[in-house]
């Protein structure tokens, strides 16, 4: 946040970003099938404090109430920090961005060894909820030894 750096980008293809989530009751869609992301970082990330996120997504024909996403990190089975979003109410057929703002927590110096020397140990759950229903679950994974000769 303080730099202005770009970390990451991430895009996908228009119709997967449609957030018309009464459609996929319809198909009985699973909320907890197929979204995985993996990230690559330097050790230099674990260093940051804030890190901002700016999400794009669409809303198909219908409206979209009490939209919130929750985030939950871990280190193995260690829960390091858990992160609860509220996008309120979004309007049928438009297209939305919001930042997230990540405050980082401070990790002991022997923690931030074992992540980085343990790449893809460390994982996030993110829950998507409308009307309090889940209607997404994506999972990510994150190594930390980018740039680091192996």
């Amino acid at each position: 946040m303080e730099t202005g750096t770009v970390l990451f980008e991430i895009a996908k293809p228009p119709q997967e970003d449609d957030l018309d989530y009464r459609d996929q009751e319809q198909e009985e869609a699973d909320p907890n099938a197929g979204r995985f992301v993996r990230y690559q970082f330097t050790p230099q990330f674990l260093k940051l404090k804030t890190v901002g996120a700016t999400v794009e997504f669409t809303v198909g024909e219908k409206p979209v109430n009490k939209f919130r996403m929750i985030e939950r990190h871990y280190f193995r089975e260690k829960l390091l920090k858990t992160f609860d979003f509220e996008f309120g109410f979004c309007i049928p057929n438009s297209k939305n961005s919001c930042e997230h703002i990540y405050e980082f927590p401070v990790l002991d110096p022997e923690v931030c060894e074992e992540m980085i020397a343990n790449p893809f140990e460390t994982r996030s759950d993110s829950f998507y909820f409308v009307d309090d229903r889940l209607i997404m679950h994506n999972k990510a994974d994150y190594a930390y030894n980018g740039g680091l000769q192996q």
